[in-house]
């Protein structure tokens, strides 16, 4: 029989049932324990090292489903709502509003069940590595008595007091806490979210209290200087010390890493009635100029690669498969690049309607990651402001940026030798020497300027 098994040992059933036994002897017993989690500071880009808690959408004790929004963060980029993974309940904040927390630092703690709540807490109290809060590092003598010191004459001259937020991340009233979508509101109804009250947590402003001040009929009235007294804008505290947003610090180091790039300039004069001319044709139908420009800007690109191109470790440079757009805008505290993915490929029209909605996410500071950080690109238009020329600053990690003047009347000579009048604008480009040379911005540059000149395609 052993020989039919192919095994040289048939055990005897006394040995089967010692080692029965011994099996049974050995099982563990079964164990349930419930779990408690910590929840990190998310990495909300790829710039991100810490994050500001702007409010808890949950408060301690509440109960939590998996894709509950539990906090709003603010990132360098963005206010984003944050959710739980897990269900089980906020047993314990760590972080206050308005405090500030390293990206992957505990900022909660999440218990399975009701039960773990009292363990949860006395885990996070134990807790050496809770920051403090953002307004507690600043000095407090100077934060706490100067706002007092100015309130005084604006409440004298303004007919409707000036409301001073007591949240935590208001930074002693410096910065208005509201919800994306009270401050979304607030724009569309022409309110000033620095006169309203707001009755959420901690004096957060959300909807229902931009609804209520607009209904109260009450309009800004402005503040009259006496005279020859000079008076700071709205909002500037004179002699004071800031110090910087999240989103500040975050420029910051992205400029200080952009001089370790080798860059180089090259500018270029572009006639644009025929663009002009276009823009006037379909600005009834929504299209914008912005949205014009970047479409001229992709479709040259399309023909000089590597004009799209980036070097991001020094040693090689990656022709980038996708013609993503970026374009500089300027929001409170700060500047964001909304991209406009795929411009080349995107008729005039859905740009358009692409950009005004990237525009009124990047105000409200709601812009996903990939929305504001997949450039390939980069244009910085200054005309709007009567600007006639400039030079920006490369981003790190693409190989050129576009700083686009106002398009201005000028006296031009004719191919025919005779005197004209043609409006043109001013353009430089700043690139990256070590991918991008002076012949291959040259190249664009006429490519760019033929298409700006003849904008057939542009509609297309």
């Amino acid at each position: 029989m052993a020989h039919l098994l192919h095994t040289p040992f048939i055990p005897s059933s006394s040995s089967l049932r010692r080692a029965a036994v011994s099996h049974r002897k050995t099982t563990p017993p079964l164990v349930v324990r419930a779990k408690i989690r910590e929840i990190f500071m998310p990495a909300l880009s790829s710039t991100m090292t810490e994050g500001k808690i702007v409010s808890w959408t949950k408060s301690e004790g509440d109960k939590l489903s998996k894709g509950d929004s539990v906090v709003v963060v603010e990132s360098d980029k963005a206010d984003m709502d944050v959710e739980t993974f897990y269900d089980g309940y906020l047993a314990a904040i760590v972080v206050e509003e308005g405090g500030v927390a390293a990206v992957g630092s505990p900022i909660a703690f999440l218990a399975e069940s009701e039960d773990e709540i009292a363990q949860a807490k006395s885990k996070a109290s134990s807790s050496s590595s809770a920051p403090a809060p953002a307004a507690a590092a600043a000095p407090a003598p100077p934060v706490e008595s100067q706002p007092e010191k100015v309130a005084a004459p604006v409440a004298a001259a303004v007919p409707a007091p000036v409301v001073v937020s007591s949240h935590p991340a208001s930074e002693g009233g410096k910065r208005i806490v509201a919800s994306p979508y009270a401050k979304k509101l607030a724009k569309d109804l022409k309110v000033e979210l620095g006169r309203v009250v707001g009755t959420g947590p901690m004096g957060r402003i959300v909807a229902k209290d931009v609804e209520a001040f607009a209904a109260s009929g009450n309009v800004a009235a402005a503040a009259s200087p006496a005279p020859g007294k000079s008076v700071a804008p709205a909002g500037v505290e004179l002699g004071s010390v800031v110090p910087f947003t999240t989103m500040q610090s975050a420029v910051s180091r992205n400029m200080v890493e952009s001089l370790a790039v080798p860059t180089f300039r090259v500018g270029y004069t572009i006639t644009t009635d025929a663009l002009d001319a276009l823009y006037k044709k379909i600005k009834s139908k929504g299209v914008t100029m912005t949205a014009l420009l970047a479409k001229a800007t992709a479709l040259a690109l399309v023909k000089h690669p590597v004009i799209n191109s980036s070097c991001r470790d020094g040693n090689s440079f990656t022709y980038n498969s996708n013609i993503n757009v970026a374009v500089a805008v300027a929001i409170d505290g700060g500047l964001i690049t909304p991209v406009l993915q795929n411009a080349d490929k995107i008729d005039v029209y859905s740009l358009s309607r692409k950009w005004k909605e990237l525009v009124d996410k990047a105000r409200a500071k709601q812009l996903q990651p990939h929305e504001y950080n997949t450039g390939t690109f980069t244009l910085s238009n200054l005309g709007m402001f009567g600007v006639d020329r400039f030079d920006a600053i490369l981003p790190p990690g693409t190989g050129a940026i576009m700083a686009v003047g106002a398009s201005q009347p000028a006296v031009v000579a004719t191919k025919d030798g005779r005197i004209g009048m043609k409006n043109q604008m001013q353009v430089n480009v700043t690139a990256d020497h070590r991918v991008i040379y002076g012949a291959d911005l040259a190249s664009f540059l006429q490519t760019l300027s033929l298409i700006i000149e003849d904008p057939k395609d542009l509609t297309f």
